[in-house]
């Protein structure tokens, strides 16, 4: 029997229209919110996800912050919740040379053009 698997970075955003007033930067903006995983899939399907984690970046200096997961799955599953600072933690200042993949999440501070880790365009 031949048994395809693997695993992959997932990466999931969520339309959050929040406006707020940046710590970092002082600028108005919003938050971005998306989630990244781990992915089993067998036979090209996705069939196990784990290693949650939502993440916040605000539109103004793309500080990036990491979400309390409760307020995380409130999200995931369509409550509207407001965005509080005490929900924020800190991963990334603003305006930095670390770049983040929009297709899986690595976060990098080299400056490939490519990601090393899906092989998507940064």
């Amino acid at each position: 029997m031949f048994l395809i698997m693997g695993f992959t970075q997932g990466r999931k955003d969520f339309d959050i229209n929040q406006l707020m007033s940046c710590t970092l930067c002082g600028a108005y903006g919003s938050f971005k919110v998306f989630m990244t995983y781990t992915v089993l899939s067998l036979f090209f399907i996705p069939t196990f996800k784990w290693g949650k984690k939502y993440y916040v970046e605000t539109t103004c200096c793309h500080a990036l912050y990491e979400l309390d997961p409760e307020v995380g799955k409130r999200i995931a599953n369509g409550e509207n919740i407001e965005i509080r600072q005490e929900d924020l933690t800190k991963v990334m200042d603003g305006q930095s040379s670390v770049k983040v993949c929009q297709s899986c999440g690595y976060m990098t501070g080299e400056d490939f053009e490519y990601c090393p880790k899906c092989g998507s365009r940064f």
